[in-house]
C-alpha cells in the first residue's frame, strides 16, 4: 500500500480524555452521535489541502465524525495534516508531482478503503468537479459529498450548462452553440457578433483558460493561450466563446439540494471584485440589488437546480449588466471558497448541510426550508494571499517569520498553513487565510474588515494586505458599485501603503550584527563604554535645576525669525562680548570621530543644549561631510536629523556648511539644484549658511550666496584661509584676502563675513593682522572666525582675533575639542574671563553639557584616530582638521595605515604638484587622494611629473584639472594638467555655466515610482548624491529606520540574555533580548539568530559572511609588460566598461575603482584589444592586481 500512516495520527481526542476512555466507546460520545442524522457513519476523508480541509474537519468533529487527511510529500508539514485525526501520504516520495498527488483519485480512494472511511469530501478545486472521481468513489461503496456524477458532468461542461439554461428559459450571454476546438470557429463567431468577446475553458474555472479579446489582432494569440492553459489546468483544451459584457457585476447564488428533489437558495453573493477573473473580495448579500432583480436571479438559480435534480451544495453564477439584466454563466457543483460569507449572513453551516445531505438527510429534516432561511446583516470576505501586488501579484515563497492574525467580534478566520515558521511552497495556490467580517450594515462590515487587516502581522513573505486595504478604501468599493474588471480598470489601487515591518527589519539588522559584526565603515572594535549615559542637570542663574519641559529662553533665532537676516547681523555686531558657535554637533565629531556621531545622541542632549547655549551665535549641526556620511555610513536621513533637532532647539540659530556651487556635493551642480537645496534647508531649520568655495573662486562662491539670499537665510560668505600670510614667499597674503573680501562685500549679498581656517594654521599674529585689517575697512561688518586647534594655538589665535575685533568664534565642548577639532570652550571662557570680550556663558552648565559628551566619546571609541596631542607639523603639511581623521581611516582601508608618515609627506608634495591650492573640501580631498595614490604606487613629486601621461590619476584629481571645481588662484599647473587630462576638456569658467538645469520634477517622479513616495528633501538628496541616496533607500528597505536604535546596539551586539528597549515612536517601545545564535548551516552558510521581542520569540536567518570564505589570490600585473593593466590601488571594482575582445584606444576607460569616498577610472595605457579580463563588478582588488591585458593594435 502506497499510503503511510502519520506518526501522530490516530486520535486527537486521546489528549482530552483519560487513558482507557476512548470517546468512540464512551457514553457521552454515543449520545452525541445518536442525535445526529448520520449516526451510521463515522469517518470522513477530505481529498484536498490548505484551509478547506481544516474548515471541513471542524464541522465533521462537531458531527462526531472521525477525520482523515491526505497529503503530498511536499505538504507533509501542512497544517491540515495536523488538524485531522488521521493523515496519510499520497503515494511514495517522487511518485506524484506536488499537485498531481491531489489529482490521484484512485490512490486517494485506496487510502479511504484501507482505513475504514465512509465519506469523501472533495473540497474545492483539484477533484471537486471531476465526475469520474465522484463516480469511482461511489463505485467503491463510499459516499461522495457533492452532486451526482452525472450532474457534475452536465454542469462541469459550460456549454452543456448553457444549453440547460436556455432549455429552462433563463437568459444567457450570446455565445457559441457548443464547445469549440479550432481557431476558425472562434473567428466565425466574432465575424457575426463582433468584439469584445471572452474565451472560457469549457471544463474548469478559477480564471484559468480565460481571455478577454477586444480586437482581431489579439484573437489568434489569445485563443492559443487560452486553450493551452485550459489543457494544462483541466486536461482538456476545449473552450467556448461569449460576447463580453462591459463592466458587469458578478452575482452568484448559493444552492442546496437534497436527494428528494428539494432545492433552496441561501441568497446571493456579489463576487464582482476580481482580478483577471479570479475573485479577490466577496460580499453577501448584494449591496444594491433591486428586489425585482434579486428575486429574478434567485428564482432562475433554483429553476436550473431543480431541472438538473441538483443534490448537495452548488453555486449558480450570473452576470448583471448596467441595465440590471442578468445572464446565466454556469453552475459550480461544489463548495465555493467564499461560502463563509453566506454562512455568516444566514447562520447556516453549509458544510454540515453537505455532509448530512450526503448521508441521506432531507432539507426539511435539517430545518432548511426556504421560508426558514433569511438574511441578517452583511458579510465581506478577503482572500489574504502570499502575492506581491507591487510586482504583478507574483506569488511569494519562503518562511513566515512572524504571524499574528486578527480577531474580535464579527471576525472569522479560515486559515491553512498560516503560522510562524511555516514554509510557503511554490507548488500550490497562494491563499494563506480567508478573512470574513460580519456586521449589521455594509459600512460597518467594511470598517471591521479594515480594522482586521490592520491587525494582521505577517513577515517573511509578501502579502496582498496592502492592496486589500487600498481596495477597501476606494470610493467605488465604499459605494459598493464595483464591476468585474474594476481592479484592472483602476490603476490607483496600486498606490500601496505597505506595512513598515519595523520590528522584523530591526531584528534583521541586529541579527546581522550578531553574526557578522558591525558593517559601519571605519569601525575598529567595540565601544569602550557600554553602560547608560547619565544626562546632566542644567541650573539657572540662581543655582536651581531647570525644568526642561518648559521653553528655553529666546536667543538670536527669534531675531532672525521676526526681523530677518539684516537685523541678525546688526544684533551680532552690537553685541557686547565675544559670541560663540558650538561645533560639537558637526565639525568637532567630523574632525575627531570621522563624522560618525548619530542623530539619537544629539537628540538626547538637545534640550539641555538649548538652555546652556541660549546666548550662542549659533550651533553648527548640519551640512558638509555630515550630509553624505549620514546616508553612507550611519544609514540615517540628514533631513530627519535637521527636523528633529530644530523642534528641540527652537531658540539658537542653526548653522550649516554649504560648499558654494557644489551644495554639499564634491563637484559643481546646476544652479537650480543649489537653489532648490537651500530652499529646503531653510524651510526645515537652517538659519545661517556658512558658504565657501574650496578654491576661493568668487564666481563659485556667488552661486551659493545668491541661492541662500533667495531662500531667506543668513548669508555668511566665507573666505578660506590657507598657508601663512606672515611669510612673504607664500602666495596667499593680506592683499589676496582683502581683494577677495572686497568682492564679497561689494556684492551686497553678505550678512556676515566668515573666515574659515580648516587646517588650524592661522597664527595669533596673522589673526591680529587679518581681522584688524577687515575691521578697520569694514567697521559694521560682522566677522565670524572658524579654526582648528591642530597645532594647539587655537585659543591664543581666538584671543588675538577678539582683541582685533572679531564678533564670533567657533569652539567645541571640552571633551570633543583640541587637536583636529576646534579649541576648547572651557579654555576660551577661562582666557576671556573678566575681559570686555567675556562671552559670559554659565560655565557650570557648559561643563555639565560636557559631562554627557565625555561619556559619549567612549561609546564612539571605535572611530578614534588616537591623536595624542597637538601637531605643529600642520604648518608644513596643512592637512585640514576635518580631513585628517578621515585620511587616516582611508589609509587604513587602502592598506596604507603603516605608512602614515609617508602619506603626510606625500600630502605636501601633492599640494605642490597641484599648484599650492586652498585646501578645503572638496579640494582637500583632491590633495589627499593624490597623496594616497602616490604612496600606493611608490611615487614622489618627480615621479608623478615624469609618468603623468601614463598614470591613471584618481577621479577627483582629473575633475580638479578639468576645472569642475572652479579656477584656482594663480591658474592650473602646466604641463602636468595637460599630460594628466590626455585630451579631456579644460574649463576656463565656472562649471555650472556648462550644466543643464536639473529636471527636479522628473527626479521626484522617478523616486516616487521606485520607492513609493518622494519629498522635496528626497529630491535634493538624490541630486546631491544619486548613488549614495539610492543605496540608502535600498538599505532602509532591508533594515528599516535604524536611527531609533541606541548607539550601543547599533555598533555592537548585546550580551546573550541582555534586555534592552527601542522606542520606534512615541508610545511604541520594543523590548528586546537576544536569546541565542544558532550553529552554522553547512548547506546554506547561514545561522539562525533568536530574539525575544515583547515576550515573543522571533528568529531571523543571517548569512554568515565568514563562512566558507574563499581567499581569492589574483595575479599581479607585470610592470615590465605594458600590455598588462593593474589596479592603481586597493579598492572595489564598481564598474566594468569593457569586455574581452573590445577594441580600445589609449585613455579609454576600462574599469572604475572605489575605495572609501575615492573613485578612479582605470584607463587603457595604449590602443589595442582587451583580453584576459580578470575581474568582475563588486570584486575587491589589491594594488597592482591584474585587471586585464591589452594587446597592442
Amino acid at each position: 500500500m502506497a499510503a503511510h500512516l502519520d506518526h501522530h495520527s490516530g486520535d486527537q481526542y486521546a489528549e482530552v480524555f483519560d487513558e482507557g476512555h476512548d470517546p468512540r466507546q464512551h457514553g457521552v460520545h454515543q449520545r452525541i452521535r445518536a442525535n445526529s442524522s448520520i449516526m451510521h457513519l463515522n469517518k470522513i476523508l477530505v481529498a484536498n489541502r490548505g484551509e478547506i480541509p481544516i474548515r471541513i474537519f471542524r464541522t465533521a468533529h462537531e458531527l462526531s465524525l472521525h477525520t482523515v487527511a491526505v497529503y503530498s510529500y511536499e505538504d507533509r508539514l501542512g497544517m491540515h495534516r495536523q488538524k485531522a485525526d488521521e493523515a496519510y501520504q499520497i503515494g511514495k516520495r517522487g511518485q506524484y508531482t506536488p499537485v498531481g498527488a491531489y489529482l490521484a483519485g484512485d490512490e486517494i480512494i485506496k487510502i479511504a478503503l484501507a482505513h475504514g472511511v465512509n465519506m469523501i469530501h472533495p473540497g474545492y478545486g483539484f477533484l471537486s468537479e471531476n465526475a469520474e472521481f465522484a463516480r469511482n468513489v461511489e463505485k467503491a461503496g463510499l459516499i461522495f459529498v457533492g452532486p451526482q456524477p452525472k450532474v457534475i458532468e452536465g454542469l462541469g461542461d459550460k456549454v452543456s450548462a448553457r444549453a440547460i439554461a436556455i432549455e429552462c428559459q433563463v437568459p444567457v450571454v450570446p455565445g457559441t452553440d457548443g464547445a469549440v476546438e479550432r481557431y476558425e470557429e472562434v473567428k466565425k463567431f466574432t465575424d457575426e457578433h463582433g468584439f469584445p468577446i471572452i474565451i472560457k475553458a469549457a471544463f474548469g474555472g478559477g480564471g484559468r483558460g480565460m481571455r478577454v479579446v477586444r480586437n482581431q489582432e489579439d484573437l489568434k494569440d489569445s485563443f492559443e493561450r487560452a486553450t493551452s492553459e485550459a489543457k494544462s489546468a483541466f486536461g482538456n483544451g476545449t473552450v467556448f466563446v461569449e460576447r463580453f459584457l462591459d463592466k458587469p457585476k458578478h452575482i452568484e447564488v448559493q444552492l442546496l439540494g437534497d436527494n428528494h428533489g428539494n432545492v433552496v437558495h441561501l441568497y446571493e453573493r456579489d463576487c464582482s471584485v476580481q482580478r483577471r477573473h479570479q475573485k479577490v473580495v466577496e460580499l453577501a448579500p448584494g449591496k444594491d440589488l433591486s428586489r425585482e432583480t434579486r428575486d429574478a436571479i434567485l428564482a432562475d438559480a433554483v429553476k436550473i437546480a431543480k431541472h438538473v435534480q441538483l443534490r448537495n451544495a452548488s453555486t449558480a453564477e450570473f452576470l448583471l449588466d448596467q441595465q440590471d439584466r442578468h445572464y446565466f454563466i454556469e453552475i459550480n457543483p461544489r463548495i465555493q471558497v467564499e461560502h463563509t460569507i453566506t454562512e455568516e449572513i444566514t447562520g447556516i453551516d453549509i458544510v454540515a448541510a453537505q455532509i448530512q445531505i450526503a448521508a441521506g438527510a432531507s432539507l426539511q429534516e435539517l430545518g432548511l426550508t426556504q421560508d426558514r432561511i433569511s438574511v441578517r446583516g452583511f458579510a465581506i470576505q478577503c482572500r489574504i494571499t502570499t502575492e506581491d501586488p507591487a510586482n504583478g501579484f507574483s506569488p511569494d515563497t519562503g518562511k513566515i517569520e512572524v504571524y499574528r492574525s486578527a480577531g474580535g467580534n464579527g471576525v472569522r478566520l479560515d486559515a491553512g498553513t498560516a503560522y510562524a515558521g511555516a514554509f510557503i511552497s511554490p507548488h500550490y495556490d497562494s491563499l494563506l487565510t480567508k478573512l470574513t467580517c460580519r456586521a449589521s450594515t455594509y459600512e460597518i462590515a467594511r470598517r471591521k474588515m479594515l480594522r482586521a487587516l490592520v491587525e494582521f502581522r505577517i513577515r517573511g513573505v509578501k502579502t496582498n494586505i496592502p492592496f486589500l486595504t487600498s481596495l477597501l478604501t476606494h470610493p467605488t468599493f465604499i459605494e459598493g458599485t464595483c464591476w468585474t474588471t474594476f481592479i484592472d480598470d483602476t490603476p490607483e489601487l496600486f498606490s500601496l501603503v505597505s506595512s513598515q515591518n519595523r520590528a522584523q527589519k530591526l531584528l534583521a539588522y541586529l541579527g546581522d550584527l550578531a553574526v557578522n559584526g558591525s558593517s559601519i565603515k571605519g569601525q575598529l572594535g567595540e565601544p569602550k563604554f557600554k553602560g547608560d549615559i547619565i544626562n546632566p542637570i542644567i541650573h539657572d542663574s540662581h543655582g536651581k535645576p531647570i525644568d526642561l519641559t518648559k521653553a528655553p529662553p529666546h536667543g538670536f533665532k527669534q531675531i532672525i525669525d521676526k526681523e530677518g537676516p539684516e537685523a541678525f547681523a546688526k544684533a551680532v555686531r552690537a553685541h557686547k562680548g565675544l559670541l560663540l558657535m558650538d561645533t560639537t554637533w558637526r565639525d568637532a565629531h567630523q574632525s575627531l570621530l570621522a563624522t560618525r556621531v548619530r542623530t539619537v545622541d544629539m537628540i538626547n542632549i538637545a534640550k539641555e543644549t538649548a538652555f546652556a547655549y541660549a546666548e550662542a551665535y549659533s550651533i553648527e549641526c548640519w551640512g558638509g561631510a555630515t550630509f553624505d556620511v549620514a546616508f553612507r555610513f550611519l544609514y540615517e536621513d540628514p533631513w530627519d536629523r535637521l527636523r528633529k533637532l530644530r523642534r528641540l532647539v527652537p531658540n539658537v540659530p542653526f548653522q550649516m556648511l554649504l560648499r558654494g556651487a557644489n551644495g554639499v556635493a564634491y563637484s559643481s551642480l546646476p544652479d537650480n539644484a543649489i537653489e532648490h537645496f537651500c530652499e529646503q534647508a531653510k524651510k526645515y531649520g537652517v538659519d545661517v549658511f556658512r558658504i565657501f568655495d574650496a578654491l576661493n573662486d568668487y564666481d563659485q562662491l556667488e552661486v551659493g550666496m545668491k541661492a541662500v539670499h533667495k531662500a531667506g537665510g543668513v548669508v555668511e560668505a566665507t573666505v578660506c584661509y590657507s598657508g601663512d600670510m606672515l611669510n612673504p614667499e607664500k602666495k596667499y597674503n593680506l592683499e589676496y584676502y582683502m581683494n577677495l573680501i572686497d568682492k564679497i562685500v561689494s556684492s551686497g549679498l553678505c550678512h556676515v563675513l566668515g573666515i574659515k581656517d580648516m587646517a588650524g594654521v592661522l597664527k595669533p599674529r596673522a589673526a591680529t593682522l587679518l581681522i584688524g585689517s577687515i575691521r578697520k575697512k569694514y567697521p559694521d561688518l560682522p566677522i565670524h572666525l572658524h579654526c582648528h586647534d591642530s597645532a594647539g594655538t587655537g585659543v591664543a589665535t581666538y584671543v588675538a582675533a577678539a582683541e582685533a575685533g572679531v564678533d564670533a568664534v567657533d569652539t567645541a565642548t571640552d571633551s570633543m575639542s583640541g587637536t583636529t577639532s576646534q579649541p576648547s570652550v572651557g579654555a576660551l571662557l577661562a582666557s576671556m574671563q573678566g575681559s570686555e570680550h567675556d562671552p559670559k556663558l554659565n560655565t557650570y552648565n557648559i561643563r555639565a553639557i560636557d559631562s554627557y559628551w565625555s561619556q559619549l566619546r567612549l561609546v564612539y571609541s571605535p572611530f578614534e584616530a588616537h591623536l595624542t596631542g597637538p601637531d605643529p607639523e600642520v604648518y608644513e603639511h596643512e592637512i585640514p582638521g576635518g580631513q585628517l581623521t578621515n585620511l587616516i581611516f582611508q589609509a587604513q582601508q587602502l592598506g596604507l595605515g603603516t605608512q602614515w608618515a609617508q602619506t603626510k609627506k606625500a600630502y605636501e608634495q601633492a599640494n605642490d604638484l597641484l599648484g599650492d591650492i586652498v585646501k578645503v573640501t572638496p579640494t582637500s580631498k583632491v590633495v589627499g587622494d593624490l597623496a594616497q595614490f602616490m604612496v600606493s604606487n611608490k611615487l614622489d613629486y618627480q615621479g608623478v611629473i615624469d609618468k603623468a601621461e601614463e598614470l591613471d590619476f584618481p577621479g577627483s584629481v582629473l575633475e580638479f584639472f578639468e576645472g569642475l571645481m572652479g579656477q584656482p588662484y594663480g591658474g592650473f599647473p602646466e604641463p602636468l594638467r595637460t599630460k594628466a587630462l590626455r585630451g579631456r576638456r579644460k574649463l576656463d569658467k565656472r562649471p555650472g555655466l556648462t550644466l543643464e538645469p536639473v529636471d527636479l520634477a522628473k527626479i521626484k517622479k522617478d523616486i516616487n515610482e521606485k520607492y513609493g513616495g518622494a519629498s522635496e528633501c528626497d529630491v535634493a538628496s538624490a541630486v546631491m548624491y544619486p548613488k549614495v541616496y539610492d543605496d540608502y533607500r535600498k538599505w532602509i528597505q532591508k533594515f528599516g529606520d535604524l536611527s531609533v536604535l541606541p548607539t550601543r546596539y547599533f555598533l555592537a551586539k548585546p550580551e546573550i540574555g541582555e534586555e534592552f528597549h527601542v522606542e520606534l515612536e512615541k508610545g511604541k517601545v520594543l523590548i528586546l533580548k537576544m536569546l541565542a545564535i544558532g550553529p552554522l548551516s553547512d548547506a546554506t552558510g547561514s545561522r539562525e539568530v533568536f530574539y525575544e521581542l515583547n515576550g515573543e520569540v522571533r528568529q531571523v536567518t543571517v548569512d554568515d559572511k565568514n563562512a566558507a570564505v574563499e581567499n581569492v589570490s589574483r595575479p599581479k600585473a607585470d610592470s615590465n609588460d605594458s600590455s598588462q593593466v593593474g589596479a592603481p590601488m586597493s579598492g572595489v571594482v564598481v564598474e566594468i566598461r569593457v569586455k574581452d575582445g573590445h577594441e580600445v584606444k589609449k585613455g579609454d576607460p576600462i574599469a572604475v575603482l572605489s575605495a572609501m569616498k575615492m573613485e578612479m577610472v582605470i584607463s587603457a595605457p595604449h590602443s589595442g584589444k582587451v583580453a584576459s579580463l580578470s575581474v568582475h563588478e563588486g570584486d575587491s582588488v589589491d594594488s597592482k592586481d591584474l585587471i586585464c591585458k591589452i594587446a597592442k593594435a
